[in-house]
């Protein structure tokens, strides 16, 4: 059983940086990939990135790739990402996912386990 807390949202003008965390509960955290999600307003939930267990995968979606960077710290049941140049396109809740699944398949029904979303709000 994993139990994932995120933190970090808060509103912030284009072009600035936020830095979101997932902290997580339980001894398994470092068994699984890590993935970050984002829900807008009337819109479906969509993928935003993920890391391996181990950390030396990672994936993005191209709407965020170059801005975006996800890691992880298995030593502190963490889970990071690091958003700059941000744009109002990217406000929504950002949840944090973990599951046995590959990084690369960016889809919400392969993760297991979810937290309660942190939101964020991007101004012009």
């Amino acid at each position: 059983q994993v139990q994932l807390v995120e933190s970090g949202g808060g509103l912030v003008q284009a072009g600035g940086s936020l830095r979101l965390s997932c902290a997580a509960s339980g001894r398994t955290f470092g068994s699984y990939t890590t993935g970050w999600f984002r829900q807008a307003p009337g819109k479906e939930r969509e993928f935003v990135a993920a890391i391996s267990w181990s950390g030396d995968s990672t994936y993005y979606a191209d709407s965020v790739k170059g801005r975006f960077s996800i890691s992880r710290e298995n030593a502190k049941n963490a889970a990071y990402l690091q958003m700059n140049s941000l744009k109002p396109e990217d406000t929504a809740v950002y949840y944090c996912a973990a599951g046995l699944t590959s990084p690369y398949s960016g889809r919400a029904t392969n993760y297991r386990y979810w937290g309660q979303g942190t939101r964020v709000t991007v101004s012009s």
